[in-house]
């Protein structure tokens, strides 16, 4: 069976449905929350468009409490799954595009969520609608779940697994080809403290798993020589930013780049430049202090700085910065490899803050611990060579990554594609990635996962 060629024939219908989702803006939202929909009124909204679809097709479903949606086909007591999500990041700034509606553009489609999660979601359900389509015979029931809350801790999934039934094995299409058969374990830290602090507000970043890409602080005054300062150390810095009077204080604004959490080093933290410029300009010690401990996003001044065997090296994002009336919440993102644990990174933070000036309180606030599924396995090096099949691709093989997936809530899952990171964008205009504005993937990529979908649920489920 050709599935690629089978693929090709569903593109329009692909992205009408795929639109239906993008359109919605599906954050998470507490202040809507509701019976059957603990995650806001949007998230609700967009798995009932995706339960609609499963519906539609003649497909079993099942709506999990608001937390998750089930679409089913097949019959039998074996059981695949494959996992993906519906809520995404917060829009941010800086869109030359719509980002609640899918636009095309030499190739490429553009809005938030096509490429996370959006977008391979509704290409695992084009994958087993064409296998429905096609009478192909499977011995397995396949599982298409939809969560509802993965960008803000994967309560979805909790709530899942306490109730429903957790399939046997599968794949997450959440992450990048060819199979990512780990995930390093995720640390999520609060650094507290009510210290005085020139920085009458500062209040940055919207999830702990995105760079803060532009950050506000408000001080009492400026002086001439500190307005010099920071022009200076905009331009020192190659920084954007400015100083604005407002409510009888100062503005200091600073534009970064945003990026994912777990690839720091993609963005920019505007947050961190302003302690930075804070603490010296104003000889200010609680700045000082915790740019000082933040300022490496390998956490090397805190000495949790490790290289992993499998899962490469450890990685520390500034995620969200709350400082207002001398109380001070820094919430950090940190992604480890398996040669650690969250304990001996918690015994570093100890140690380093009883070293500083500033009374700084850590504090473990969230914990998921890796992923790590045997990458000779039948499961991963099956997946690799389905991958392989329609690429050509044998320069890449399975690997590991800093992201965190629905895999790790699950035995025997892996993440499997669709993005190709390798790849530079070969038009004319921004394409932004993961958590970035003008989010995109070029269209091929996502009919070709299509295909790549539906062969490995037909390899593995029959």
């Amino acid at each position: 069976m050709n599935f690629l060629e089978e693929a090709k024939k569903y593109e329009k219908d692909f992205l009408a449905d795929l639109n239906s989702l993008v359109e919605v803006e599906s954050t998470r939202d507490l202040t809507t929350k509701e019976e059957n929909a603990p995650f806001g009124k949007n998230c609700r909204e967009v798995l009932t468009r995706m339960l609609n679809m499963g519906a539609r097709e003649g497909f079993e479903t099942k709506d999990v409490d608001g937390y998750a949606g089930v679409i089913s086909y097949g019959k039998g007591e074996e059981t695949f799954g494959v996992l993906g999500h519906l809520d995404i990041v917060p829009l941010g700034e800086d869109w030359t595009k719509n980002p609640l509606k899918v636009t095309q553009s030499q190739g490429y489609i553009f809005g938030r969520g096509v490429m996370d999660d959006k977008g391979p979601t509704i290409a695992a359900f084009y994958a087993l609608k064409m296998i429905k389509d096609l009478n192909i015979p499977l011995k397995k029931r396949v599982m298409l779940i939809s969560g509802c809350d993965e960008e803000s801790g994967m309560e979805c999934m909790n709530y899942y697994k306490k109730h429903e039934e957790i399939p046997q094995m599968g794949f997450v299409p959440d992450a990048m080809w060819p199979v990512l058969y780990g995930e390093k374990g995720l640390l999520l830290v609060q650094l507290r403290s009510q210290d005085k602090t020139v920085i009458k507000k500062l209040k940055a970043g919207s999830r702990p798993n995105i760079v803060i890409g532009k950050a506000d602080a408000y001080v009492e005054s400026i002086s001439d020589c500190q307005r010099t300062l920071f022009d200076f150390f905009l331009r020192a810095n190659q920084l954007k930013g400015s100083i604005q009077e407002e409510d009888g204080m100062i503005r200091l604004h600073i534009d970064g780049q945003s990026a994912h959490g777990a690839w720091p080093y993609l963005g920019n933290n505007a947050a961190l430049h302003l302690l930075n410029f804070i603490g010296s300009a104003y000889n200010d010690t609680l700045a000082k202090d915790l740019y000082e401990m933040l300022k490496d996003w390998m956490g090397k001044p805190v000495d949790i700085f490790v290289e992993g065997e499998y899962m490469s090296f450890l990685t520390m994002n500034t995620g969200i910065v709350d400082i207002e009336n001398n109380e001070t919440n820094v919430t950090l993102d940190i992604r480890y490899p398996n040669d650690t644990n969250e304990k001996e990174l918690m015994a570093k933070f100890e140690s380093y803050v009883q070293k500083i000036e500033s009374n700084i309180e850590p504090v473990m606030v969230g914990h998921s611990e890796s992923l790590f599924v045997d990458p000779n396995s039948k499961l991963v090096q099956d997946l690799a060579a389905i991958y392989r099949k329609y690429t050509k691709d044998s320069f890449h093989g399975p690997q590991t990554i800093g992201g965190g997936t629905y895999a790790r809530h699950f035995k025997n899952f892996v993440s499997y594609g669709p993005e190709k990171p390798w790849e530079i964008p070969d038009i004319d205009e921004k394409v932004g990635g993961c958590h970035q504005a003008d989010e995109g993937i070029k269209l091929a990529t996502l009919i070709e996962s299509i295909a790549i979908y539906a062969d490995a649920i037909v390899t593995l489920c029959s």
